[in-house]
């Protein structure tokens, strides 16, 4: 019996738009959990994909409806992210106030 891990293989489609999420603002380290994924092989993407040279494995089929909902749970991180930096700020200086 093997007790080693199986390495995680994805498509091009799935690292492509895992890519296209942090090119477009969002932080790798929340991406990269949302989408179940470590955050440097999120980061890695992103620099194979910067000089042309993101492959995809095959192994692991994502729908659309997969990358779609992927999308949506890093755009909710992030929103909830700067709900908590408002809330925080608007507490500090709230005491500043007074």
């Amino acid at each position: 019996m093997n007790d080693s891990k199986k390495r995680a293989r994805y498509t091009l489609e799935f690292k492509m738009e895992a890519v296209r999420l942090v090119k477009g603002g969002q932080v790798a380290a929340v991406t990269a959990k949302v989408l179940g994924v470590p955050k440097q092989t999120l980061e890695n993407w992103v620099r194979l994909d910067s000089k042309g040279k993101l492959k995809g494995a095959g192994d692991k089929p994502v729908s659309a409806e997969q990358m779609e909902l992927a999308r949506l749970r890093a755009e909710n991180a992030r929103l909830r992210m700067e709900r908590d930096i408002l809330k925080k700020a608007t507490a500090y200086f709230a005491r500043e106030s007074t």
